[in-house]
C-alpha cells in the first residue's frame, strides 16, 4: 500500500511538473507579447502626437464660422467612419491567461488539501476500519456456513438414522 501511495505522489509530482513547464513557456510568450505591445504602444503614440501636431496647425487655418455652425445642429454621425474599438492589452491579457490561471490554481489547492498529512491519516484510519469491518463479515460469513452445513449434515444423518430404524 506504501508503494502505490509514493506511485501515486510520484504521478502527481510529475503532473505539477508538467503543468509549471507549461505555465513558464505561457509566460514567456506573454512577456515577449507585452514587451511587443509596448514598443507598438510607443510607436502610435509618437505617431499621435506627431499628427495631433499636424492637425493643430491646419486646423487654425481651415475652420471657418460656416463650417462651425454646421457642425453644431449636427444630430447624427451616419455615414462617418466609426472608430475602432480601443482594448488595452492588459484586458486582453487578462482575459486570456486569468481564468486558466485561476483554474489551475484551484486546482492545485485541492490537491495540496487531499494531500496533507491530516488527509492522508483520515484516509489510513478509514481504510483500517473498512478492512477489519470486512474481516469480521468475512468471519461471521464463514461460521454462519459452517454452522448450516453441520445442521444439514445432522439432519441427513438424523433421516438416515430414521430411515434405518424404520426399515
Amino acid at each position: 500500500m506504501g508503494v502505490a501511495i509514493v506511485a501515486a505522489c510520484a504521478v502527481v509530482v510529475l503532473l505539477l511538473v508538467g503543468v509549471l513547464v507549461a505555465l513558464e513557456r505561457s509566460r514567456g510568450e506573454s512577456r515577449r507579447r507585452l514587451a511587443a505591445a509596448h514598443q507598438e504602444t510607443t510607436e502610435l503614440r509618437e505617431r499621435v502626437e506627431a499628427l495631433s501636431r499636424s492637425l493643430e496647425t491646419s486646423q487654425e487655418t481651415m475652420i471657418t464660422r460656416a463650417e462651425v455652425a454646421d457642425q453644431a445642429f449636427l444630430i447624427t454621425d451616419a455615414g462617418q467612419p466609426r472608430p475602432e474599438p480601443n482594448v488595452p492589452d492588459r484586458v486582453v491579457l487578462s482575459a486570456t491567461l486569468g481564468e486558466p490561471l485561476v483554474k489551475v490554481m484551484a486546482f492545485a489547492h485541492g490537491l495540496g488539501r487531499a494531500l496533507s498529512p491530516e488527509s492522508r491519516n483520515r484516509i489510513w484510519f478509514e481504510m483500517r476500519r473498512e478492512v477489519r469491518a470486512s474481516r469480521r463479515r468475512r468471519r461471521r460469513d464463514l461460521k454462519a456456513f459452517v454452522r448450516e452445513a453441520r445442521a444439514a449434515e445432522r439432519a441427513r444423518d438424523g433421516d438416515h438414522d430414521r430411515d434405518a430404524d424404520a426399515a
